[in-house]
């Protein structure tokens, strides 16, 4: 069996410190936890701010600086876990249809590839798939731009750190649970952000970075109610009606003065929702597993250090795998004695110069087969030449006013609900514009669109206003028009 390098996440059950990072802007906030017989004891705590920004800056500078930090608050634990700031998430919805469990990844990348707008090469991804009531199943692709990784690795390593998860730190504050569990919408306030979360049915259902949810008035921070409320009822309205129904609770994470005041603001405007609003401050006995002493204060650092110590992983794993085959090798025979490194040294040899021969003979038989069909491959790549050429003239289908027709047809005759423009992009990409009396009607808008054939990844970019309110709201199309 090969040994793993000791960053590697599977060695994390051996562990018995760890250090929690988390990642908001330019504060850092920490915890240093220890496992002893079935409880965890929280060693340290500090919260400190870097001046270099980790993605503009030397990594090496903002690694000394970090270093520094740890350095003046006593820190000396090597292997950390790291919270990720959530604004440099993103998100998209995927429908599951049925498919053998071995298929499942092969179907999430093709969509990852079609819904996000970065290629998979520069972007690394995780899902978490959602139970939905009734027997359907959704998943949440939740991607991060991979130079951030990179660069957010660098500066680890420069400090002497050895990072071995990566992953939203909201979500070790609110964990999925069990599919059939209660699901519950959570609330971190951040430095200059309030991050949202929504959990049910065993997995994420939602994550976004809620801006302009703090506003800084005479230099002390607020929160912005209305906004994070009527932010909370469009996430909350996205969702299917099966799996809104089972969130009946609101978590508020946060420095206890702002959590609370959010907490009254919001209990009223969420009454209605039939939703419960609760500031969670400590822990409760037992919440990460092992026990941990009555009234500690939870922290996104303290919950990614406790459920890792505990052998939770996170729900949203983004630390890209690096296990190289220099290290595998180094790692398994290390220990060997010298006659027996030059065997298998010796047998590695043989294997690559077969490799290499059995590699170009394989070369010799393809060179072979191309000189022999190289003209009629020449040939049909010029006919699909003009194929591609020509096919637009050729197309007989009415995809623009099939797409004007299932878009009229979900807008209520009553006059509610309008629209002012509709653009459509490549026959693909529709965003449409408008203005709606109140916000039931522009909801039941909102399902007949989804419930439409051929609409896809239906979002609402914009609502602003109350009566009369101004939308704006985008979807893909995905058939092909009528004769």
């Amino acid at each position: 069996m090969i040994a793993l390098p000791e960053w590697f996440p599977m060695r994390g059950q051996r562990l018995t410190s760890l250090m929690g990072l988390s990642m908001d802007g330019s504060r850092v906030d920490g915890a240093v936890l220890r496992r002893t017989n079935g409880s965890l004891v929280v060693q340290q705590t500090f919260s400190f701010s870097l001046s270099l920004d980790p993605l503009t800056a030397d990594a090496e500078l903002v690694g000394r600086e970090l270093r520094n930090h740890l350095d003046a608050a006593g820190v000396r634990e090597r292997h950390c876990v790291v919270g990720l700031p959530l604004k440099w998430a993103l998100t998209t919805h995927v429908d599951l249809p049925e498919l053998p469990e071995e298929d499942l990844p092969g179907f999430l990348q093709i969509e990852a590839e079609r819904s996000f707008p970065y290629d998979l090469a520069t972007l690394f991804y995780a899902s978490s798939r959602v139970q939905i009531p009734g027997g359907k199943e959704q998943a949440l692709l939740a991607g991060i731009p991979r130079n951030h990784l990179q660069l957010l690795d660098q500066v680890l390593r420069a400090a002497r750190l050895k990072p071995i998860s990566f992953s939203p730190g909201i979500l070790a504050l609110q964990s999925p649970g069990e599919a059939k569990a209660p699901g519950a919408l959570a609330l971190s306030i951040g430095e200059s952000h309030v991050g949202l979360a929504v959990v049910a049915g065993g997995g994420v259902c939602a994550l976004r970075a809620l801006e302009g949810a703090l506003l800084n008035e005479t230099g002390q921070r607020k929160p912005n109610a209305d906004l994070v409320a009527r932010e909370t009822r469009i996430t909350l309205g996205q969702l299917p009606a099966a799996l809104r129904e089972t969130i009946r609770e609101v978590h508020i994470f946060g420095p206890r003065d702002l959590a609370q005041h959010l907490a009254d603001e919001l209990e009223l405007r969420l009454e209605a929702m039939g939703l419960k609003v609760e500031v969670r401050h400590v822990y409760t006995a037992r919440e990460l597993g092992p026990e941990l002493p009555s009234n500690t204060p939870i922290s996104p650092a303290t919950s990614l250090a406790g459920q890792w110590l505990a052998g939770k992983r996170p729900a949203l794993e983004l630390m890209p795998p690096r296990v190289t085959a220099w290290q595998q090798l180094s790692n398994r025979y290390a220990s060997g004695k010298l006659r027996t490194v030059g065997a298998v040294a010796a047998v590695v040899l043989i294997l690559v110069i077969g490799v290499f021969a059995f590699h170009e003979y394989q070369l010799s038989k393809v060179r072979a087969e191309w000189v022999k069909m190289s003209a009629q491959v020449k040939e049909l790549e010029e006919v699909q030449k003009q194929i591609r050429q020509f096919r637009p003239w050729y197309d007989d289908t009415l995809k623009g006013m099939v797409i004007l027709k299932q878009v009229t047809g979900a807008f209520p005759e009553d006059g509610v609900v309008t629209a002012k423009t509709i653009e459509i992009r490549d026959l693909s990409v529709v965003t449409c514009s408008g203005t709606a009396r109140d916000m039931q009607s522009l909801l039941r808008t909102q399902e007949r669109l989804r419930a439409a054939s051929g609409i896809s990844d239906l979002k609402f970019n914009t609502i602003r206003g109350k009566s009369p309110m101004q939308f704006t709201f985008d979807f893909h199309w995905s058939e092909g028009g009528g004769r």
